[in-house]
């Protein structure tokens, strides 16, 4: 028999004998269940999707209002009860929830009759502030469910032979941690890569066990990836190919769209998710924006600062009742979508996500440019290879560039003019030519960073 006609068999073995078996009869889990729901809802019409959207809304609201403590405190503050929420505009009136609030209030966002079936997770903190929160086990099943049918989109159905290209296990896991891991993975048909590991002396490595493991699907953080596939094609280095790769946990930008499917031969997918909420939205096989997961989240894009450009992302989870997040501002940005996708789905779509609000650069003038600039300009100079703009300073940029033969002074000048015609000559722009630029501690590759103050405005230089 050959691989792929064994790869077919147990695709379809696993979706339909051992995942049941394991998450129905052995983890007594609904996500089977929940799947196959959110495959229907998403063929509904826009206007479907959004009256189910608020159906699952104005429940969620009843139940924040009967039973968590936080939210009976925060309807009271603007005089009113979910029965006042008749409108989006209406349950904007709510105020946000943010992070600081999640710390100061862990307690009171419980709901005390979901306190037995709890699960908690914290997020990585690449702000600076980990954060830990909490949803129930059946919100959990969901969560999992929309990740399933969003990866799905691309191709990356349950039981197809995966490798992920991901940040690996920290400590010292234990011999019973590592085999229960070895045997899970090898049910699910995927390989796991420690992206941790990654560095110019292992890139080989890395590509030959790819090449080993012949996947049809890559799902890895952006920049990891991203670095390999510069790597290949500066070397020549070919790989096997797989059907398609999900860039996931960070941006996925063009540019490094482009290099990904020159390197790897296939098409790459953009995923939006965080820890949090796991996938929030994704493209499908038309590539035409990011379907937003709208039958399982509310999410809001509200304008920033001078109402140009990508919007702040706030989120609602419409079914984690054991510690509910209404209008929880992520600190993300995206570009909002008017396009209907041909695909026929009745999600809406999101442009592109542009990264975290704090990574948009801010001048003394006042004015707020996207992070998203900076890629979307620096693609198309000839003889740079790798990137990372930072701003310590409203006045100041810094931008760190490893280049190639094919940088010159026709190169610099261009980066200036065009950086000058975004930002004048309030903010100066120091370049430097580096070796490298290393990944974040978590294994991802920020191309713009700020590193201001949230509160950083016109005020002068912090």
């Amino acid at each position: 028999m050959s691989a792929p006609v064994f790869a077919r068999i147990y695709e379809a073995a696993f979706r339909h004998v051992l995942f049941p078996a394991y998450e129905s009869g052995l983890r007594r889990r609904h996500t089977l269940r929940w799947l196959a729901g959110y495959e229907r809802d998403q063929w509904l019409s826009a206007d479907e999707v959004q009256a189910l959207q608020w159906q699952r809304l104005k429940a969620l609201l009843e139940h924040c209002y009967r039973e968590v403590p936080f939210y009976r405190e925060r309807f009271k503050t603007i005089g009113a009860t979910p029965d006042d929420i008749r409108s989006r505009a209406d349950y904007a009136r709510l105020p946000r929830l943010t992070k600081a609030d999640i710390r100061a209030h862990f307690a009171e966002l419980q709901a005390p009759s979901l306190a037995g079936q709890m699960v908690y997770k914290a997020t990585g903190g690449s702000t600076g502030e980990p954060l830990r929160f909490g949803c129930d086990r059946g919100s959990n099943d969901r969560r999992t469910a929309v990740m399933w049918r969003g990866y799905g989109w691309a191709g990356a159905r349950m039981g197809r032979r995966t490798l992920y290209l991901w940040g690996g296990a920290v400590g010292q896991p234990s011999r019973a941690k590592l085999l229960k891991d070895r045997l899970y993975n090898a049910a699910f048909a995927r390989r796991m890569l420690d992206s941790f590991g990654m560095s110019e002396a292992t890139m080989a490595d890395y590509a030959t066990a790819i090449d080993r493991y012949r996947p049809e699907i890559i799902v890895s953080y952006v920049g990891p990836l991203v670095r390999l596939a510069e790597w290949m094609l500066a070397t020549g280095r070919r790989v096997h190919a797989p059907v398609a790769i999900l860039g996931a946990a960070e941006a996925l930008h063009e540019f490094q769209r482009e290099l990904l499917e020159r390197a790897f031969g296939c098409p790459a997918f953009n995923t939006y998710g965080c820890r949090e909420f796991m996938l929030v939205a994704a493209e499908c096989e038309h590539r035409q924006g990011l379907h937003v997961n709208a039958d399982h989240l509310l999410v809001e894009l509200e304008p920033m600062p001078g109402g140009h450009g990508p919007a702040e992302v706030v989120v609602t989870d419409l079914f984690n009742y054991g510690m509910p997040f209404l209008r929880y501002a992520n600190g993300d940005a995206a570009t909002p979508s008017e396009r209907t996708c041909v695909c026929g789905r009745g999600l809406p779509l999101v442009e592109r996500v542009d990264g975290r609000v704090l990574d948009a650069i801010r001048t003394p003038a006042g004015h707020v440019l996207p992070g998203e600039f900076f890629p979307h300009m620096l693609k198309d100079v000839p003889g740079v290879e790798r990137f990372q703009l930072v701003q310590r300073r409203l006045d100041r940029l810094d931008l760190s560039i490893v280049r190639t033969d094919g940088f010159d002074e026709a190169s610099l000048a261009y980066i200036r003019r065009e950086v000058g015609k975004k930002l004048g000559d309030s903010v100066a722009l120091d370049v430097h030519f580096v070796d490298d630029i290393p990944l974040t501690p978590s294994g991802k590759l920020r191309v713009t960073v700020s590193e201001l103050p949230p509160g950083a405005h016109a005020t002068g230089a912090p």
